[in-house]
């Protein structure tokens, strides 16, 4: 109808006018199926789909690397039996084109092949095909010869990296060029499970200008992981740590991982160990991630924690062990269904330690779980890749070093506070003998030692020392005014404000619950000795942060000169305690001196508390 509707001005006879009207009509019905047959290609190209046009690749040394993207054809062989004279003669095989970010499922007996020629290009320089995947298992490529031959040039984990035509962290296979026709060439893939890589091509000089860039990143990234695997090893020695073991241990493996990976290791490392090369990438990440579990338990202490839980944690560890050595007799396309659910249990496993830790008060495995986040988040993204989730890309090949990158300073950070923790309280715990465990000030014992090498000291370089004696008195009266807390916080502040005063070469020692000491070193006068006490008792009376203004220490202080009046410390020592029980309550005076004579009402005191 739309059509008669249309065409229905062109359709209709019109009434000849004269001979010009007979001229004309000939033209008229030419023109009338022109545009009829216009409209209809136009409506017929409206509904038909759209023609997709292919990538041509053109060797370009300005835009490197240049990728091969859907210039190509790809087409799986299941058997694994045919050769590239049956691939390029049979007409019958189901080719693809192939794309930048597919997912090729090929597993172990199967091949995948790979067509493409390559424009005429000026071969004024070398170029080579690129597969830039350290893990495939073998590339072939089959170039035909003036004979009719095809010639292989062969790559790949299952090939001693020393007998590759250029030896590289990844296949690497020169191509003929000619200025004049296409060069065809056949490229033959094989891998033990699914992968995805990005064909291209890369100029001589453009490969060696991103060598030196690569190499100076990886460069980095091994010397970081070198230092802290080193710098651990050391302080396991020293400090006797067996955390700083593990760890060293640990980033060893993950460097080897990395090298492995990154292709460094079958280039340097084991160039002639193809089986090596071809299990590595599978051994040594479950070798890394038990280790790491090793070290978190050594790190929150869990043997002292939970001796149960640390048994099961070194049994996963034990699991992950026998997992990599069992990777050898797996077959290739069975090992991502062994590898994935073994990681993936030890990563968590871990993580559930670290927060079982934190969650009983262990203040540094919080800083553990965050420096752990980034490699988790990076072995995440290649598991992925792994189970054929996402393609291959910039995080699949470097993801894991920019995470183990985040992740070294953060841990040796936190190894250098453990450490520094574990020290403080070991000597906390072997010198309480010695220090009151409450204030960080010597005891009694050591004080009276203290005195002792003290006046022998004085003696020897015939001047003068000062021994005192502080009683802090208005316990009771804080405790009734600002409670209990208050009252058991003020002989702490007592022990800070006498730490305050005393010099490098003083000692204060707390000798009871209320009662401190002090050595003051001589040369020392009486008019000092006689100053240092109203000091002591000033410090004491000014207020405390975070405690109410009135809340204050009130203290007496008793000293004595030495050896001038006396060299017997333990004669000298009772003597101050006597002279301070003497002095009452309410006494507005503070500061007394050895030798003085004390008032009538303090000696009835004194005698009447001796009959008592």
């Amino acid at each position: 109808m739309i059509f008669k509707n249309f065409f229905a001005p062109w359709g209709r006879r019109q009434p000849a006018a004269g001979i010009a009207g007979k001229r004309f009509a000939p033209a008229l019905r030419r023109l009338r199926t022109l545009a009829m047959s216009l409209l209809l290609v136009t409506l017929l190209g409206l509904n038909s789909p759209p023609a997709r046009s292919r990538t041509v690749l053109d060797l370009d040394t300005h835009t490197q690397p240049v990728a091969l993207q859907d210039w190509g054809d790809y087409w799986i062989d299941t058997t694994g039996q045919f050769t590239p004279d049956q691939v390029s003669r049979t007409s019958t095989l189901a080719w693809k084109p192939t794309r930048p970010d597919a997912i090729y499922p090929v597993t172990s007996g199967h091949s995948m092949w790979v067509r493409f020629s390559v424009p005429p290009a000026p071969d004024g320089e070398r170029w080579y095909l690129e597969v830039p995947n350290p893990a495939i298992n073998r590339a072939s490529l089959y170039t035909l010869d003036s004979a009719g031959q095809w010639n292989e040039q062969r790559a790949g984990d299952l090939i001693a990296v020393s007998k590759w035509p250029v030896p590289h962290r990844h296949p690497l296979l020169p191509i003929a060029l000619s200025a004049e026709v296409p060069t065809k060439y056949l490229l033959r893939l094989e891998n033990g499970q699914a992968f995805s890589s990005q064909l291209q091509f890369i100029s001589e000089g453009r490969l060696s200008y991103r060598e030196q860039r690569v190499s100076l990143i990886l460069g980095i990234f091994f010397g970081l992981t070198g230092l802290a695997a080193v710098v651990s090893a050391l302080g396991a020695l020293s400090l006797r740590d067996s955390a700083y073991g593990f760890y060293a241990l640990c980033v060893t493996l993950m460097g080897l991982t990395q090298a492995t990976v990154t292709g460094i290791a079958g280039l340097h490392l084991w160039p002639d160990w193809p089986w090596w090369n071809d299990i590595s990438t599978s051994v040594l990440p479950l070798l890394t991630a038990s280790a790491t579990l090793l070290f978190i338990s050594a790190a929150v202490a869990l043997p002292e924690r939970s001796l149960r839980l640390q048994r099961l944690t070194a049994g996963q560890a034990g699991l992950g062990i026998l997992a990599a050595a069992a990777m050898a007799l797996v077959p290739a396309a069975s090992r991502m269904d062994v590898f994935v659910p073994i990681v993936l249990l030890l990563e968590f496993s871990g993580m559930l330690v670290m927060g079982w830790a934190w969650r009983r008060g262990d203040r540094f495995a919080p800083w553990l779980m965050l420096a752990y986040l980034p490699v988790l988040a990076s072995a995440g993204w290649m598991l992925a890749n792994s189970a054929r989730l996402v393609p291959a890309g910039f995080l699949t090949q470097h993801g894991m070093q920019l995470g183990v990158a985040l992740h070294l300073p953060i841990v040796m950070v936190v190894l250098m506070l453990r450490s520094q923790h574990r020290r403080e309280n070991t000597r906390r715990i072997q010198g309480l003998d010695r220090v009151d465990p409450s204030t960080g000030l010597i005891n009694g014992h050591v004080f009276t030692e203290r005195l002792t090498r003290m006046i022998a000291r004085s003696q020897r370089l015939r001047h003068q020392s000062a021994v005192m004696l502080v009683d802090l008195v208005n316990a009771e009266q804080v405790q009734r005014d600002f409670g209990r807390k208050a009252a058991d916080e003020l002989p702490l502040r007592v022990a800070e404000r006498l730490l305050s005063t005393a010099r490098e070469i003083d000692s204060a020692a707390r000798l009871s619950e209320r009662r401190f000491g002090m050595l003051v070193e001589g040369p020392f006068s009486a008019e000092d000795a006689g100053t240092l006490g109203p000091r002591i008792v000033a410090r004491c009376l000014m207020p405390y942060k975070g405690l109410h203004v009135d809340c204050v220490a009130q203290v007496h202080v008793a000293y004595a000169l030495v050896p001038r009046q006396g060299s017997n410390a333990q004669g000298l020592l009772m003597q101050l305690e006597e002279r301070l029980a003497m002095v009452p309550g309410d006494s507005r005076r503070a500061v007394f001196m050895l030798g003085e004579a004390p008032p009538p009402e303090a000696l009835l005191r004194s005698y009447l508390r001796k009959r008592a």
